[in-house]
């Protein structure tokens, strides 16, 4: 199937680790224009160069999404170069972590108030596209109790009301907006490999959730994220995808 990519023109934040690197190396390999950030200078140098390779246009560029006026800076001169934008993801995390208030502030100003102000800066944009898309990510820990309260569990669960919400207010202007919902992924470097090494029986508890035995991995997700992304999906708008490799239990009509 061709998804259509090419040619698009795709803003993604946190892309060098992990999810956010599998989704613009994707994007890029789908012909599609990428922006992203992160806070390392260095990485964001390394990622450039890997998605040039790809033979497209690419605008990379340290920022810390928590400073709203350096972020929003970032995203008009980062559209303003790429010519436009088609497809946003705002894919930055504070992570888990209950140790104390400041975890709350964290995934409210990092998880939430970046997407938002993501959004509201580049709506213009996705509006003259005539075919614009955003995609949340959430996580399975917001759709069923996992672990133990904490911060990003809730505010990942504030995404997906607000993008059931936005994608109803912009429909008109043929911006859709979905969310997607991991379930535990590993890759070098992650937070599953981290409990791994420091709590196993939690980790090997988790690895027998799955059905088939294994966690996800970046590509995975990013394969969902593309498709949601894409013309492909031009029926596809509210929606919250659940990519956890059967990880939740819950029924969902």
């Amino acid at each position: 199937m061709d998804l259509g990519l090419r040619g698009k023109k795709a803003i993604v934040t946190g892309a060098t680790k992990g999810i956010g690197r599998a989704i613009v190396e994707l994007l890029a390999a789908e012909g599609a224009d990428v922006g992203f950030c992160a806070r390392s200078e260095e990485e964001v140098e390394e990622t450039a160069k890997s998605l040039q390779a790809r033979g497209v246009n690419v605008v990379g560029g340290p920022v810390n999404v928590r400073d709203g006026e350096a972020y929003k800076a970032w995203l008009e001169k980062t559209a303003a170069e790429l010519g436009g934008c088609d497809i946003f993801v705002p894919n930055v995390s504070a992570g888990g972590g209950m140790d104390s208030e400041k975890n709350w502030w964290k995934n409210f100003e990092i998880d939430v108030l970046h997407t938002v102000r993501g959004c509201e800066a580049l709506m213009e944009h996705l509006k003259k596209s005539g075919s614009g898309s955003i995609v949340m990510i959430s996580s399975t820990n917001a759709i069923e109790t996992f672990a133990a309260p904490m911060a990003y569990n809730a505010m990942k669960a504030a995404l997906i009301t607000y993008g059931k919400q936005l994608s109803q207010f912009v429909g008109r202007h043929n911006v859709r907006v979905n969310t997607v919902c991991p379930g535990p992924i590993y890759f070098e470097g992650g937070a599953w490999e981290m409990i791994k090494n420091t709590q196993q029986k939690f980790y090997d508890a988790t690895l027998r959730a799955m059905p088939n035995g294994r966690f996800g991995t970046p590509e995975e997700v990013a394969r969902v994220v593309a498709f949601l992304a894409s013309p492909a999906a031009s029926l596809v708008t509210g929606a919250n995808v659940v990519a956890d490799n059967g990880f939740t239990k819950g029924v969902r009509f």
